[in-house]
């Protein structure tokens, strides 16, 4: 308590004080922060003016310019029907004969169906490169006041596919026809009729063709051989891949020189870093200089025989 005496009398402690330094140092200026330019808008774009004239105008005013301001704007897609008149026409003859006379009708994507290339097109392309559902199409399309179950539109997907073989096996053809692809796989759920609300794993084989930059995917239900064996039966040349042993197989096929990736390679001995530091780090840095000749020929756009010649 305040004022209360000390059971021992203690001597005042004396105070020292301990003798002071001016520390001075130098720091990094903080960054002043910039404000965020504004989106220069492309010019490629269309142009919709909208003039906005004085309310009141005094009585011999002159033009001298404009403030254009311009603001980025979206319109939803635009959903039409595609009517196709075809005039008909009657031709009396001597026989006491008519004759009907219409023109033909062209040729529609899905016979006797009633959609068009354009939105054929746009639900392929909403579910390959949007990866949006059929459900979701769906939904989208009911917000712009049109109904269309997903059974009709998968029915319209399925047509859609089936026209676009011919341009498949052209992709497959001519991917086949060069010396050197690279290959790899990648799994994909995939639902099936015989198990609903279910998927199993499917796999996407991918084929890459580097010198004239194309890409063909190969649907298989598994992950074995068999894929590869089929679509490279007929392969003259050079095959990247990693170490799957799914390749293995055709190794011994005279007619491919199959080959490592080099990505792969450098992963192990990444994973030996806390093995042997000092093996490790010396062939990293190897795979480095490698990459940095690879980055300079890219950025050089060198052919491949001026590759070769570094």
């Amino acid at each position: 308590m305040p004022n209360q005496p000390t059971l021992f009398e203690l001597p005042e402690a004396e105070v020292i004080e301990k003798p002071k330094e001016e520390i001075t140092y130098t720091r990094n200026k903080s960054k002043v922060k910039n404000h965020p330019l504004r989106l220069e808008l492309p010019a490629h774009l269309p142009r919709k003016r909208e003039v906005i004239e004085p309310e009141e105008l005094p009585e011999g005013a002159k033009k001298i310019g404009e403030t254009i301001t311009e603001v980025l704007d979206y319109t939803p897609s635009n959903i039409f029907v595609r009517q196709i008149i075809r005039p008909k026409y009657v031709v009396s003859q001597d026989d006491e004969k008519t004759q009907i006379v219409t023109a033909a009708l062209p040729s529609l994507p899905i016979p006797k169906g009633n959609a068009g290339a354009g939105l054929l097109a746009h639900i392929l392309i909403s579910k390959f490169v949007d990866h949006l559902p059929f459900y979701r199409q769906a939904q989208i399309f009911k917000r712009q006041q049109l109904t269309i179950s997903e059974s009709t539109i998968g029915g319209w997907f399925n047509a859609s596919c089936r026209l676009l073989e011919p341009l498949y096996e052209t992709l497959k053809n001519k991917m086949l026809s060069t010396d050197y692809l690279m290959a790899d796989e990648t799994p994909i759920p995939v639902q099936t009729r015989d198990k609903p609300g279910a998927t199993h794993k499917g796999y996407h084989w991918v084929y890459y063709d580097p010198g004239n930059k194309l890409v063909l995917f190969d649907y298989q239900k598994t992950r074995g051989r068999e894929g590869p064996d089929e679509l490279l039966k007929n392969f003259v040349g050079f095959l990247q891949t990693d170490a799957y042993t799914a390749y293995n197989n055709l190794r011994n096929r005279a007619n491919i020189i199959q080959m490592a990736c080099m990505a792969h390679a450098r992963r192990k001995f990444e994973h030996a870093l806390n093995n042997d530091p000092a093996l490790a780090t010396e062939a990293l840095v190897m795979f480095g200089k490698l990459y940095e000749i690879e980055r300079d020929a890219r950025e050089q756009n060198l052919s491949h025989d001026d590759i070769k010649a570094l």
